[in-house]
């Protein structure tokens, strides 16, 4: 079992390099499919869904292999569209695959994807868009069964903006014939990435980042050397952990604009944060005021920094509420919390802080991607030593934090442990 040995209490101060964003890689490595030849994909983060996602390319046909820091994916020889089932309950982004498989071979057999227990995270919404493409989709004993010999260009209403959902219908309209409209797409950063490497090997496709998106279908794709946005869940989650520690930080290759939702709340703290091209800036106040955070889809407050912000509430004086509005399970990380001495009272979708005292030292567990780093922020926070066990939900999303907070001056180690450890 991993971990990480945290001694808290040491501001953290220089600056760090914000990689590939996850949320961007995934769905372009699934759109790689749709591409006949080489795919070169630069700056990516070496985080383990990114090495899921090559083995279930791999198991495919696809042949990968990693660069320095650019993946190459080579689809010339890829022949599966049967998802495989053990890598597949891997993560959440497996899904992806669907749309892209059913655009390339006219059917597609997936299993229900994995990742973190957020809360239920339905894939209805993927499903009916691809059935208003005309897809038939059958379910059996836990698989997934798409016929994509009907499929045809359309209009598509989704119910709710979900990101995935229309990932996958641009994904499979691609390569359909004819105009499709998406309305009420969701509108996150990462969409228009898509949208733009797409387009880069020679889609059609305009709209994303509004709430209609239009996919010109038909045309034929080409290799392509791209570079995926900047993390700003990563970004965002270094600038909580030096407001939670203190100190001063410069996030290098900052994506600014799409951070601005946590920038105001961090500035409603009392942080000071200056931007200029490409990077900010990030110095802790003395104390942190408390703050009002509700989560809804961009261009509002993501809530992939649920977590991370409720964890720097425990620091602020006085009482914050944190509404959490897209998960119904996100607060699973707060009894971790109580452990180090916060605060916290949960009722529903909605989290009472009540912060201002130091937290201390304990043995906790990140039990999810995003839950595991508020823990981890906390303990940076904490007086005296902290074991955070779990850390493979850590590293799903973040290069070895361990590395990167050490240089900024945390003092924070990984370590293999058995049970006997953790359990003192």
């Amino acid at each position: 079992m991993g971990a990480f040995r945290v001694h808290g209490g040491r501001s953290l101060n220089g600056s760090i390099y914000i990689p590939s964003a996850k949320n961007a890689v995934l769905p372009i490595m699934a759109a790689s499919v749709l591409i006949e030849g080489e795919v070169r994909l630069l700056d990516t983060p070496q985080i383990s869904d990114v090495k899921h996602m090559r083995q279930i390319l791999e198991k495919l046909g696809v042949r990968t292999r990693l660069i320095g820091r650019t993946l190459v994916m080579d689809t010339a020889g890829i022949s599966g569209w049967e998802m495989p089932e053990k890598l597949s309950k891997c993560l959440r982004s497996s899904i992806f695959l669907l749309g892209a498989l059913l655009s390339r071979f006219g059917r597609a057999t997936v299993t229900y994807p994995g990742g973190c227990e957020i809360g239920l995270r339905p894939i209805d919404l993927h499903l009916h868009g691809l059935r208003a493409l005309g897809v038939k989709i059958t379910e059996e004993n836990g698989l997934i069964y798409c016929d994509g010999s009907k499929l045809r260009a359309g209009e598509i209403l989704l119910d709710y903006p979900s990101v995935g959902a229309t990932e996958n219908v641009m994904l499979a309209a691609v390569s359909l014939h004819g105009t499709t409209v998406v309305h009420n797409a969701a509108r996150e950063p990462e969409i228009v990435d898509l949208q733009r490497f797409l387009n880069h090997s020679g889609a059609a496709i305009s709209g994303a980042g509004s709430e209609t998106i239009t996919i010109c279908g038909g045309k034929t794709l080409h290799p392509v050397v791209y570079r995926p946005i900047a993390d700003r869940i990563v970004a965002g989650t270094y600038l909580c952990a030096a407001a939670a520690a203190g100190g001063g930080v410069t996030i290098d290759n900052s994506p600014n604009h799409d951070l601005s939702a946590v920038f105001m709340k961090l500035r409603a703290m009392g942080c000071t944060i200056e931007e200029s091209l490409g990077r900010c800036r990030l110095a802790a106040p003395e104390r942190l005021t408390p703050v009002e955070i509700s989560t809804c889809p961009y261009p509002g407050f993501p809530t992939d920094m649920q977590s991370q912000m409720t964890a720097l509430c425990c620091l602020a004086d006085g009482v914050s509420r944190v509404t959490e509005n897209v998960f119904e399970n996100r607060f699973s990380f707060v009894p971790d919390l109580r452990r180090m001495g916060a605060d916290i009272y949960v009722g529903g979708r909605i989290a009472v802080i009540r912060g201002g005292k130091r937290l201390s030292g304990a043995s906790v567990q990140a039990r999810d991607l995003r839950g595991g780093a508020a823990i981890v922020i906390a303990a940076l926070s904490a007086r005296g030593e902290s074991l955070v066990t779990g850390t493979e939900f850590i590293d799903r999303g973040y290069e070895s934090m361990e590395k990167a907070l050490t240089a900024l001056g945390a003092e924070i180690v990984r370590e293999k442990i058995t049970r006997e450890d953790e359990n003192g």
